[in-house]
């Protein structure tokens, strides 16, 4: 706010009141901001930030080694299976003892594998264990495992997780599994063929492994994806398979191991990377920019010591200045007390010049200050009051008790179809008359309500007039204030086209003009004149006879309030040709963004 000074000749009388608190309190701020900006930065901006990279790269080191030591025993495991069991003998002969021996190789580490099996080079099934029945019409040269191990047949490959549908078990559980399969030399009557040994790892191991360190409330977290980028673990896993959440995994894929900064989605954050050894796989910490700053209590302590510091430094000086100054300032502050107090005297004006223009510039302030809550005041009762008719508009006790009516008619009628439709749009017309609450929704959403509302008035009326919609698609994706339609489309049927016979017509039109958006509402009723239409949006007496209550001059107060005052209604009518209400609204488009700033009260027009 903008106070106009007074200026002063300069006058003979004590000098240097406004030099002591000037110097004073100067070095004192600038010195204890000083302290206070270089101790925070140093001692816990860097630290914090080192020391939280530094522990996320000490538990990517420590899961990684765990990882591996797990990943190193899922090869063993395919070791032992291949070169002690199924390379050194022949299936023809020793198919039972291998069957056996593979047994006894699950059963010593079934905690951590859901199954081991044994493919020929058709896909037909050797061996498996646990012993359970194939699904039928399996394609198993088709999956991807099975490709991928006959393409390289010199290395094993991992597979991102994955639903095990190979066996019936009889119990219809579906269980993750992570594949690890290799090509492998099957010996059988003394003929050997290439094969695929088929180890499925129990996903939960390394789920719960990974799940034990993102325990963190600060947003930082960890996932594991392989070299393509593709998923293997993540906190988030299920609303990334959705397509609720995203990562960049396919960024950090490309990584080497060591820190970066990316920015994500709008969020700037540190990424730690480390590679899996044996897979080509990437366990990444994300430490978003937010968690250097989480839970600093150490840090709110030493503020408040500083702070009560500063307070104490601040109260001595303040009392050796304030013997010093001189008997108006004391009464220019008794003066100022008794405003605050509720009381309305003079503001002292008196003393050296700096004294005298302190109170002449503090009574100009009281007194734009008390101008400008009057208005505040004003505005938001007048807000408040448009809010209530907006409110009470949602639920017009007579249209909704006239509706149930018709539902309870069509149904005694047993016109079954009809009272569904009834119900139907009466639902939709209420869910989006809550809204959630919110007064901002999408033009998308005010017009599926007036087409609601429409087509219930229709049957109502026993469609004695037609309705129109034609607005452009891409109007459907920006802001309006809710519930601005349904009054001008009550009032085209109340007073325009609801007595004509079978020839009424209304038409919604909607298009883009530049910046801004054009909502229109023409019918062809009875009309009035131009005097007439000029009070429409002046008199809100003369709308309020019938229909829901608020009528045309709260919504065009409501439009106003939120997009400001070059926005609202026209109207135009002739009689006997119909009536026209335009609606003129910015094009804000309808993002949470704009919609908050919208219901918190941040015009988009010319005044604020």
């Amino acid at each position: 706010m903008k106070v106009k000074y007074l200026k002063y000749f300069k006058t003979p009388g004590p000098r240097g009141i406004l030099s002591t608190i000037t110097i004073s309190f100067s070095v004192i701020s600038i010195s204890i901001m000083l302290i206070l900006g270089i101790a925070l930065y140093i001692r816990f901006s860097t630290s914090t930030r080192q020391e939280t990279v530094q522990s996320t790269q000490r538990m990517l080191e420590q899961t990684g080694e765990t990882l591996e030591d797990y990943l190193v025993d899922m090869r063993q495991i395919s070791d032992t299976a291949y070169y002690h069991l199924i390379k050194e003998n022949d299936f023809s002969s020793y198919g039972e003892d291998i069957q056996s021996r593979i047994n006894l190789l699950y059963e010593a580490n079934q905690d951590n594998l859901q199954s081991i099996a044994l493919y020929d080079q058709s896909g037909n099934l050797v061996a498996a264990e646990p012993v359970a029945t194939q699904k039928k019409n399996l394609n198993v040269t088709g999956q991807g495992w099975y490709i991928q191990a006959m393409d390289e047949v010199e290395n094993m490959h991992f597979s991102t997780p994955h639903i095990q549908n190979l066996f019936d078990d009889n119990t219809f559980r579906y269980y993750w599994v992570i594949s690890l399969s290799r090509a492998v030399e099957i010996t059988n009557g003394g003929k050997t063929e290439l094969g695929v040994l088929l180890v499925d790892m129990d996903y939960s191991v390394i789920s719960r492994m990974l799940d034990q360190i993102n325990n963190f409330d600060n947003g930082q977290y960890y996932y594991l994806c392989d070299s393509n980028g593709e998923i293997i673990y993540h906190p988030r896993r299920i609303q990334i398979s959705d397509g609720i959440s995203s990562e960049n995994s396919a960024a950090a894929a490309g990584y080497r191991d060591g820190i970066y900064d990316e920015t994500f989605e709008g969020e700037a954050r540190k990424v730690v990377v480390n590679t899996i050894s044996y897979t080509g796989w990437k366990l990444v910490g994300v430490i978003p920019y937010s968690a250097f700053t989480y839970g600093m209590i150490n840090m709110r302590y030493f503020i408040i010591m500083l702070m009560l510091l500063m307070a104490m430094m601040l109260a001595v000086v303040n009392r050796i200045v304030s013997v010093g100054i001189s008997r108006p300032i004391l009464k220019l502050n008794d003066s100022v007390k008794e405003y605050e107090a509720g009381e309305k005297p003079e503001i002292y004006i008196g003393g050296p010049q700096e004294i005298r223009h302190l109170g002449l510039s503090i009574q100009k302030s009281y007194e734009q200050i008390e101008d400008l809550m009057k208005k505040i005041v004003l505005e938001q009762n007048e807000r408040r009051k448009s809010e209530l008719d907006a409110l009470q508009s949602q639920i017009n006790p007579h249209f909704l008790y006239n509706t149930l009516e018709s539902i309870t008619w069509m149904i005694e009628g047993e016109r079954n179809d009809d009272a569904v439709f009834m119900i139907s749009q009466l639902a939709r017309l209420f869910r989006i008359s809550l809204s959630k609450g919110r007064t901002i929704i999408s033009i998308k959403d005010e017009l599926q309500h007036a087409q609601s509302y429409m087509n219930i008035q229709k049957i109502r009326y026993k469609n004695t007039f037609s309705v129109e919609f034609d607005v452009a698609p891409e109007l459907y994706a920006y802001c309006t204030v809710k519930l601005i339609l349904q009054p001008i489309l009550e009032n085209s049927i109340s007073y325009g086209v609801g007595e004509m016979d079978d020839c009424g017509e209304i038409r919604v039109e909607g298009k883009m003009e530049g910046d801004e958006i054009l909502l229109s509402v023409t019918d062809n009723g009875i009309g009035m004149s131009k005097e007439e239409a000029g009070l429409v949006l002046t008199d809100s007496n003369r709308i309020r006879k019938r229909g829901s209550g608020v009528g045309l001059v709260n919504v065009n107060r409501r439009i106003q309030i939120y997009f400001g005052k070059e926005y609202g209604l026209t109207v135009e009518s002739e009689p006997d040709e119909g009536t026209k209400v335009t609606i003129r609204i910015p094009a804000v488009p309808y993002t949470e963004e704009d919609t908050l700033a919208l219901e918190r009260g941040h015009s988009f027009g010319g005044e604020d």
